[in-house]
């Protein structure tokens, strides 16, 4: 197929490896779990090592052919020129903090960010990175802050868990003119719904545990150069990695740093598993979104709810944005009980979906974020972040919607 011939996501997710070239006609890649791999020659072995030879592997902790098949994937469906993945989400975004910043640099965030990432900010904080967290609502906020030591903008497509969408367009254009590193966490919209180097985005991170792999079934991170920043200006790039194409500088430092020396590893198992989840992408959140649309529209309505966090309602405040944004507006949502009291035992009273943290599964997940996934921040940057403590998160799954909304019904009226 020529490259020009641009198909659709699942066309392309389901016959990716196929199209590589599988041995003995295979349709999936499959599954290498060696840790070592011999090269033929010892002149191989030191190309691979001194970035001279293109291809080929050495050790399982900078990659295998089965991470790098997937990596391969990502890339495409992200419009890349390179991924580099890793074991988790959050190895992912620390990779690229801590290999991309040094102590005097200056990081922009979002204030409505996940609260593991909010705690990594804090720890860049303590190795001398100055960091900044702001409303992104508008790119106002951000230019506002920015100083000499800038390096760096990180922000989440719709935040985690308040739904919140930035001025993605907007600070995409600032961080250009500024010559910043652009990082757009993609993980609730994933490329099924949005791709951020469609606003400009340097780096994207998925975590692929959740809408990519959707299984709840393996843990992974991915990194996505999208090929639109200039490393060649990018002051923090070592000079053993000026010698790889400029393009490439980033991510190879990226890559070095984050699997070689921090052993953030994706395995060859779970990359696996994800490639297959990946299978199905589209037509889970496809399903997953309309039945979020649905359930948040049935609680904004309750007389119970005092208010539902999700882009599709008219009345969330970056529901125009979204709307001209993504394709769908993605499977999470927030909200929170008039009796805010009442949160644990309505909580307990669901049947269906399940008390749990994490996110994308199949199944739906609820949990309140204030007491767990947002304790260790305390309540005085909960209040900064917009998190009240009667919030619930809600990730939605696969069940059918009818069953979710009756299930809610029925929690719901235990409160009366």
């Amino acid at each position: 197929m020529s490259k020009t011939d641009k198909q659709g996501l699942t066309t392309t997710i389901v016959h990716r490896d196929r199209r590589a070239g599988m041995e003995h006609g295979a349709l999936r890649a499959p599954l290498h779990s060696s840790v070592q791999y011999g090269l033929e020659s010892v002149e191989d072995l030191i190309g691979i090592f001194q970035g001279s030879k293109k291809g080929g592997f050495n050790y399982a902790r900078q990659g295998t052919p089965t991470t790098a098949m997937l990596e391969a994937k990502i890339n495409e469906i992200e419009g890349g020129v390179g991924t580099v993945c890793f074991a988790t989400g959050m190895g992912a975004i620390a990779a690229i903090f801590l290999t991309l910043l040094k102590a005097g640099d200056h990081i922009v965030s979002s204030r409505h960010v996940f609260g593991n990432t909010n705690s990594l900010l804090g720890t860049l904080r303590q190795f001398g990175v100055e960091v900044s967290m702001v409303d992104m609502a508008s790119a106002d906020s951000v230019a506002a802050v920015l100083t000499p030591a800038t390096r760096m903008v990180f922000v989440e497509t719709i935040a985690n868990p308040g739904t919140q969408i930035a001025d993605l367009q907007g600070i995409g254009s600032l961080c250009r003119a500024h010559g910043l590193v652009y990082v757009v966490d993609n993980t609730i919209t994933s490329p099924a719904l949005f791709n951020p180097a469609s606003v400009g985005a340097s780096l994207v991170v998925n975590s692929l545990t959740k809408t990519i792999s959707g299984h709840g079934a393996a843990l992974g991170g991915a990194v996505t150069d999208t090929g639109l920043f200039d490393w060649a200006g990018y002051p923090n790039i070592a000079d053993e990695y000026r010698k790889v194409a400029v393009a490439q500088q980033g991510l190879t430092q990226i890559r070095k740093k984050g699997l070689r020396d921090m052993g953030a590893s994706l395995s060859s198992e779970h990359a696996n598993q994800i490639s297959i989840g990946m299978e199905t992408l589209a037509l889970r959140v496809k399903h997953s979104s309309a039945s979020a649309q649905r359930l948040a529209e049935y609680l904004a309505a309750h007389p119970a709810v005092r208010k539902v966090c999700y882009p599709g309602l008219a009345s969330h405040p970056q529901h125009q944005r979204a709307s001209k944004l993504f394709r769908a507006n993605a499977w999470l949502l927030s909200f929170e009980l008039r009796a805010a009291e009442q949160t644990n035992a309505f909580l307990n009273a669901l049947q269906l979906p399940i008390k749990a943290t994490g996110l994308g599964d199949t199944r739906t997940l609820v949990i309140p974020v204030a007491a767990t996934i947002f304790w260790e921040a305390g309540p005085e940057k909960r209040k900064e972040m917009d998190i009240p403590d009667g919030m619930v998160r809600v990730s939605v799954g696969l069940e059918e919607v009818e069953d979710l909304i009756a299930d809610f019904a029925r929690a719901l009226d235990t409160l009366a």
